[in-house]
């Protein structure tokens, strides 16, 4: 006879239960003394779930924080990241970190995710070295830029392909990254393109350039952009590109993701004004919120002056924690007008989270309050992506 199967509080299993609770105890630690005894706990159960690929466990436990402990999810969501991307326990004297490069690119056309050339690889460990790593430093690149779609799929996964990188770290040597089984990119005109890499550094020593006294994140940037960018420009042809700061990876994908927002505003204004022959002053923009059971993103149709049809469209997601507290529209419509789009709507009332039945396109609001799918008149709907990321 089968036992009856007990649920445990909050139906979690005992390992997402240990990590709730260890979470739970470091948001609410007031002394560095009692932070450091739950933070080594917490670090330990976390590098034994990744070394055991459970992924699972890792997500229950942060759904159950999600929902109930704001502070301990805060917490448990940082320390998986920090344990995923420095890889803990594969080298005693060393530091290891995988980092990303994320590159913003807009086209007309296809934008490329491509295998890195040995003498590009060359040129960018040059300037990595040079104007965003510490003096001493050891580096990996992996021998591909990714698209979103291509990268790491889940905490556990990372944490393997973190593993590979920082090995090859520590010997100072590039990985390469076998395409066939890579999934397919797929087409916006409007995209996110990562290179990956992990650096090493004896423990205790500087990892990047910032870190040095005469060092700072602005000029690191500034450099990357003139230095890097010429590198990867020629396997990038046709796009126009905004190079976001190297760094670790989860915080490099985080500003990715909002670099992107902004981004690809700007994108829509000049890909709409070459491609309609419209400048920003003859286009209109309409904001509109889109919920779920709350508010997941904001969508923006635009149309020409003086018309209600949507010719394109670009969806602006919410991050982390931002609702309420941010006015999300007013930066929108910031972004929108240091564009030069003077004619702006904003809907105040909720949309339903709706997509194209047929191609998956998200719909976009209309002047008239309603949702449609974005339109390109027939006349120039050559080589142009469905719709913008």
């Amino acid at each position: 006879m089968t036992r009856p199967r007990i649920k445990r509080r909050g139906g979690i299993g005992r390992l997402a239960e240990q990590l709730v609770w260890l979470a739970s105890g470091l948001a609410e630690s007031g002394s560095r003394v009692e932070d450091r005894y739950w933070e080594k706990r917490l670090a330990a159960s976390i590098d034994s779930t990744l070394q055991s690929e459970d992924e699972n466990t890792l997500n229950a436990a942060l759904d159950q924080l999600f929902a109930n402990d704001t502070p301990g999810y805060d917490e448990l969501a940082d320390m998986i990241e920090s344990r995923t991307e420095s890889v803990a326990g594969l080298a005693e004297d060393h530091d290891v970190l995988l980092i990303a490069a994320p590159v913003l690119a807009w086209s007309r056309f296809r934008i490329p995710a491509t295998t890195l050339p040995p003498a590009v690889l060359t040129n960018l460990r040059v300037h990595l070295q040079a104007h965003v790593l510490a003096d001493g430093a050891r580096l990996a690149l992996a021998d591909f830029l990714f698209s979103p779609d291509q990268l790491p799929q889940g905490y556990c996964a990372t944490a393997d392909f973190g593993r590979t990188m920082c090995r090859a770290s520590l010997e100072g040597q590039d990985v390469h990254i076998e395409t066939n089984g890579l999934p397919e990119t797929s087409q916006f005109l409007s995209d996110t393109r990562y290179l990956l890499a992990a650096v090493a550094a004896p423990k205790g020593n500087a990892l990047f350039r910032w870190q040095e006294l005469d060092g700072s994140r602005e000029h690191a940037l500034s450099q990357w952009r003139a230095q890097g960018g010429a590198c990867l420009a020629p396997l990038l042809p046709g796009c126009t590109l905004e190079f976001v700061l190297p760094e670790a990876y989860f915080a490099a994908c985080r500003a990715a993701d909002k670099a992107s927002r902004p981004y690809s505003i700007r994108a829509s204004v000049a890909f709409l004004g070459t491609a309609l022959d419209a400048p920003a002053t003859s286009l209109r923009a309409v904001i509109a919120p889109f919920s779920d059971n709350q508010v997941e993103e904001y969508r923006i149709g635009f149309t020409l002056s003086g018309r209600d049809e949507v010719v394109h469209g670009v969806v602006w997601p919410l991050l982390g924690d931002e609702g309420d507290a941010v006015d999300t529209p007013s930066e929108i419509e910031t972004v929108l007008r240091e564009c030069g789009v003077t004619d702006v709507l904003i809907h105040e009332h909720r949309f339903p989270l709706e997509y194209c039945d047929d191609c998956g396109a998200p719909m976009y609001p209309s002047p008239e309050g309603e949702v449609a799918h974005a339109e390109m008149p027939e006349t120039h709907t050559e080589q142009v992506p469905r719709h913008l990321h």
